[in-house]
């Protein structure tokens, strides 16, 4: 579903809109500022997220830029459609000739090498050059999960992203920015994944699988979030943390079942845990030492 249309004040006056009928309706909560001059309908801004929010900001911005201008970093990402995860909203970032930084814009001053622009209704930067910019401007975490989702969308440019490292080469961050993108992985299939992996790679755990294929007993073909396949492992990420639908847990059970008469040991995991993921990496070395055992 596209993303709603703002108004703006002008246009709003435009129609006969007093000032004084926009403040009315601002207090009576008719409309919703999501920047200065810049609103959404009611029903308009309570059917997005934060994310959307900054996503219609950006949209506009972006339909009002010079030739040789982009919309770039996290708002590239979100107009794109990426995952994004714990990252600032405050300002629209656009890229271009000149650098400068406001309440509500930041502008970075760069240089484009051929592909880095991609028009999709506003001009922003490419699949490839996004992920490098956020890699070389969030943190490590951060930008791995707007990688991850990006490559999941857009398989390609992955061949395409050595030509934008090289590019960036020049530029501050360009370390991380190699260290970012050799680790991500387009399998990775949510934020949670993501972040996973990340945790996974910090406890010094062996790299495992992403999305193996396991054929279990019953005929049924089971993917696996995370698989171990030396220790017989498979490690699952849990992004409910419940079930509302009791069939939903009886599937979980019965798949859960099914792997582990295969010999497998099943990990899980939850959103609360990778905050406290050592207990969950001792978890995993615990089950493959217990099933070298068995």
């Amino acid at each position: 579903m596209p993303d709603p249309t703002p108004l703006t004040r002008a246009l709003l006056r435009s129609r006969g809109v007093s000032d004084d009928r926009i403040t009315y309706a601002i207090r009576n909560g008719s409309l919703a500022p999501i920047a200065r001059g810049l609103y959404l309908r009611r029903i308009d801004y309570d059917a997005l997220d934060a994310f959307g929010h900054h996503r219609v900001r950006a949209r506009h911005e972006g339909s009002r830029l010079q030739p040789g201008h982009a919309l770039s970093h996290v708002s590239a990402a979100l107009v794109h459609g990426f995952d994004v995860w714990d990252v600032d909203l405050s300002r629209i970032h656009v890229s271009g000739s000149k650098g400068r930084i406001t309440e509500s814009t930041y502008r970075h001053q760069t240089r484009f090498s051929d592909g880095d622009l991609v028009d999709i209704g506003v001009p922003v930067t490419s699949t490839e050059r996004t992920i490098v910019d956020l890699a070389r401007s969030l943190p490590f975490e951060q930008a791995v999960v707007a990688g991850d989702s990006a490559l999941r969308l857009d398989p390609s440019a992955r061949d395409r992203l050595p030509d934008a490292v090289l590019s960036a080469s020049w530029g501050h961050g360009a370390a991380a920015a190699r260290a970012v993108v050799s680790f991500l992985d387009g399998r990775s299939e949510s934020v949670g994944e993501s972040r996973s992996r990340v945790r996974i790679a910090e406890c010094g755990l062996p790299t495992p699988i992403l999305q193996q294929a396991v054929r279990a007993r019953d005929g049924r073909t089971y993917r696996l979030d995370f698989f171990w396949k030396d220790s017989g492992v498979i490690g699952e990420f849990d992004g409910l943390g419940k079930y509302d639908d009791r069939r939903d847990l009886v599937a979980e059970k019965r798949r859960e079942d099914a792997l582990r008469e295969l010999g497998f040991q099943v990990v899980r995991w939850t959103w609360r845990d990778l905050d406290r993921f050592d207990a969950v990496a001792a978890c995993i070395t615990r089950a493959g030492k217990s099933r070298k055992h068995a």
